[in-house]
């Protein structure tokens, strides 16, 4: 899956709401801040070890929306 692909499937799915918990780690307050936040960067160029752990929270994400369907 792309990143237009993944930023394509965010729009289609009904989003939880906020706050909720991703990992221990990481706590999402906004979700469309999240979302918006994430994906920027993503866009502007190709996947390297600095924008990875990006692309790893948005798809820890998705994989949590979609256990709860």
């Amino acid at each position: 899956m792309n990143i237009e692909e993944l930023e394509q499937w965010f729009k289609t799915v009904e989003l939880p709401t906020a706050p909720l918990l991703l990992n221990p780690s990481t706590q999402i307050n906004d979700v469309q801040l999240f979302l918006d936040s994430h994906f920027y960067p993503l866009k502007l160029g190709p996947i390297n070890k600095i924008n990875q752990p990006l692309l790893d929270r948005l798809l820890d994400f998705k994989l949590l929306i979609e256990s709860n369907l």
